[in-house]
């Protein structure tokens, strides 16, 4: 998280424990928590943590939790990451809260610099930017205005990192129930 909500990676991680999550770990200082825990209610697991956040650091942020089966959907149905003609580094998925209820592609199209793709899929939007996300007009803000629903961007170097860690965890959990 950065900006003017801005949270210190090691506070964030406290928090995260204290709501009783295990093998609470986070990725680079932009608000990525990777965790486990017991409760598996997605919308009582982000009202939980986007309240303990309220409470503890004073200010409301979007959260979107995912289990991973969930998340690594999302990273397969990206068909631009098949593409051996693109830049991954020019790739970003931007992960909806929740599947839009109407979706006038034709609107958010328009947003489309030269060079520039946008293809959605259920609750993400996958967008291949080649001249820089900083220089898109297919921005966060501007897919929440349209899809009329919360949203937040990740490069896709943090995309799958963020994958890589969580089946790791799934891993490890499942080894060590076998000892």
């Amino acid at each position: 998280m950065g900006g003017q909500k801005s949270i210190k990676i090691e506070a964030l991680k406290e928090m995260y424990e204290g709501l009783h999550f295990i093998n609470v770990q986070t990725y680079i200082q932009s608000g990525n928590v990777i965790f486990q825990c017991n409760k598996s209610e997605q919308k009582d697991l982000e009202l939980m943590i986007s309240t303990q956040i309220q409470t503890r650091f004073g200010f409301e942020i979007l959260v979107i939790v995912f289990e991973t089966a969930e998340f690594k959907n999302i990273i397969d149905g990206n068909q631009f990451a098949l593409d051996e003609s693109k830049d991954i580094s020019h790739l970003h998925v931007t992960f909806l809260k929740s599947v839009p209820k109407q979706i006038d592609f034709e609107i958010v199209s328009q947003y489309k610099s030269l060079g520039e793709e946008i293809a959605l899929y259920k609750n993400a939007v996958y967008l291949y930017c080649p001249n820089g996300y900083g220089k898109t007009k297919l921005s966060n803000a501007n897919l929440e205005n349209k899809l009329k629903v919360g949203a937040t961007t990740r490069n896709w170097k943090t995309t799958t990192e963020l994958l890589r860690i969580a089946e790791s965890m799934r891993l490890q959990k499942n080894c060590m129930k076998r000892y």
